[in-house]
């Protein structure tokens, strides 16, 4: 099966902690003789006592770290279904480019005309990023998608400052990721709670009700939370824009859409994208990432400063601090540079068409995977997934299963778990995501395990509240883990 996990029940030296094969009088490393003149360390600054560290062989640290490497879990050796993330794979030519001197060794105190095909490669990512987006100028400074989020929520503030009137709510879906009412507060809004329909889409009749002068203005993406297509969306537009307000584009489902519609011309105002996301550079394990935030004319004078600029009759690329009305910098420097590389590969190397095949195949993927697991998991909603699907494991309640059951078996079954109970208005929701990176083949083994889990939790059901058994720790108390973490060993 693909997907099939590495085996965890070698001989137990291969999973002590390097402390656990420390013996003294050990070493993995030596030093050359010191070349230079010695220096004396004051007593105020020495250590009163040894360090603790564990002592072990070569052989004991490399075999312990190979062997951490195969018991853990990452794009380049497995599937990731989770709903929501778009964890695609990482194509391994965008890592060679930003690996490239040029680019690796740019110190952000450069003077500028040192940086010429650096500013060059954003200017160029910028106009790319607005012609897929229907955007007018755009920002790289945010460092993540939530950043991204603050500041378009900043910008729209500065905007409606500007006119006299800075508000004080802003209306999020009932299906919201939960960074959008997180950066609502931040930002100095009120959140306020629009609900779905029967069909999973913005209830237009309820916006229609809470739309008034104080608001703000609007965050949703399209496709939204449950991968569903907001059909009404010009008329969601509309009741934004009839009072005044903004609508900004949470762009986690941009994936869906690339190529094939734009959030511009929907009437969104405001787009933030997530490059790991969209245009798969590196995700998750707490590095650098980037939230691009595009925005339309009329809001371009509020862009975090600086912005690359380009002087046409000298050819020279240069930072544009002479920007009155804009909210400041966001970020330290501007931007994570190298993960900004990445995305300029990905996206010139799929060139236009090549990025519409990208959602095409999304789109594809997902709805033939709910269609092969749709007997055991129906779809929390009426109509047609875009990119991933919400299905629910209820029916399997009768039997003392819950979709967490579900998912702790599929790791057994060789396979990382799609997301589970979001979005919260979905009673034992099951999130999936395919993206367009994953083989028929591998969409089938899914399918298969997910189908089997099923089975398995008619039959037997103790099997499912005893997974995972194949790995390292069995399951967790995640709530405790959460209240009472042990942050040291």
């Amino acid at each position: 099966m693909t997907g099939a996990p590495v085996r965890r029940d070698g001989p137990a030296i291969a999973l002590r902690t390097l402390k656990e094969r420390s013996r003294s009088g050990r070493r993995a490393w030596s030093l050359p003789e010191l070349d230079v003149p010695g220096a004396d360390v004051s007593d105020a600054h020495r250590r009163r006592q040894t360090a603790d560290l564990p002592e072990v062989s070569e052989t004991d640290i490399v075999r312990h770290f190979t062997r951490l490497s195969q018991i853990n879990y990452g794009v380049d050796t497995g599937f990731y279904p989770l709903g929501s993330c778009s964890m695609k794979y990482n194509p391994k030519v965008a890592e060679t480019v930003a690996a490239l001197a040029g680019f690796q060794r740019l110190h952000p105190h450069q003077p500028e005309e040192t940086l010429q095909g650096a500013l060059e490669l954003l200017w160029r990512l910028e106009r790319a990023l607005c012609e897929i987006t229907g955007m007018a100028r755009a920002t790289f400074q945010p460092p993540a998608g939530a950043s991204g989020e603050l500041t378009g929520l900043m910008i729209m503030r500065a905007f409606h400052t500007k006119n006299g009137n800075p508000r004080t709510k802003i209306i999020i879906p009932d299906s919201a990721h939960g960074t959008n009412p997180a950066s609502v507060t931040l930002s100095g809004y009120r959140a306020v709670q629009v609900p779905s329909d029967r069909r999973g889409l913005v209830d237009l009749a309820a916006l229609q009700g809470l739309v008034d002068g104080d608001v703000a203005g609007l965050m949703l993406t399209n496709p939204n939370t449950l991968g569903l297509f907001e059909e009404e969306i010009e008329g969601v537009a509309a009741a934004m824009h009839r009072v005044g307000a903004l609508l900004y584009y949470d762009g986690a489902n941009l994936n869906a859409i690339m190529g094939r519609a734009r959030p511009g011309d929907m009437g969104f105002d405001i787009v933030h994208m997530n490059t790991h996301k969209t245009f798969a550079t590196p995700h998750g394990g707490g590095g650098p990432g980037a939230g691009p935030v595009a925005v339309s004319a009329r809001l371009e004078p509020f862009l975090p400063t600086p912005v690359v600029g380009f002087d046409e009759e000298s050819g020279r690329y240069f930072w544009d601090h002479d920007r009155p009305d804009s909210i400041g910098r966001v970020h330290g420097f501007n931007g994570n540079f190298g993960v900004l590389v990445r995305a300029f590969a990905y996206v010139f190397g799929h060139g236009r068409d090549g990025l519409r095949e990208v959602g095409e195949r999304a789109v594809l993927n997902a709805n033939y995977l709910a269609r092969r697991v749709n007997d055991a998991y129906p779809l929390a909603f009426p109509g047609q997934p875009m990119h991933e699907f919400v299905a629910t494991a209820r029916s399997f309640r009768k039997y003392g299963v819950r979709a967490m059951d579900i998912a702790k078996r599929l790791i057994d079954l060789g396979f990382h778990p799609s997301t589970v109970y979001f979005p919260l208005i979905v009673e034992e929701a099951m999130m999936v995501e395919p993206t367009e990176t994953e083989s028929k083949e591998t969409l089938d083994a899914f399918a298969e395990a997910m189908l089997q889990a099923a089975k398995e939790a008619e039959e037997h059901p103790d099997l499912l509240h005893d997974a995972p058994l194949t790995t390292p720790v069995r399951r967790l108390d995640e709530a405790r883990a959460a209240r009472q973490p042990k942050l040291r060993w």
